[in-house]
């Protein structure tokens, strides 16, 4: 099994929870800083939330051998 097989089978069937906590973890990041850095954060977990997308979030993970 190679690397980005290990990385869809994190994400298999929990894209919902991945990009939730993307999106705490931006508003958390926009707290603490008191939001002078929204858009760069903003930019951050579009491009976070496209890489899941990309790794296909949605997919069962692999049968374990």
């Amino acid at each position: 099994m190679g690397l980005m097989d290990t990385v869809k089978g994190w994400f298999g069937g929990n894209k919902d929870k991945v990009t939730g906590g993307i999106d705490k973890a931006g508003d958390v990041v926009d707290d603490k800083t008191g939001g002078k850095f929204e858009s760069q954060v903003d930019k951050g977990q579009d491009t976070a939330k496209d890489a899941v997308d990309k790794l296909g979030g949605d997919e069962a993970p692999p049968a374990a051998p």
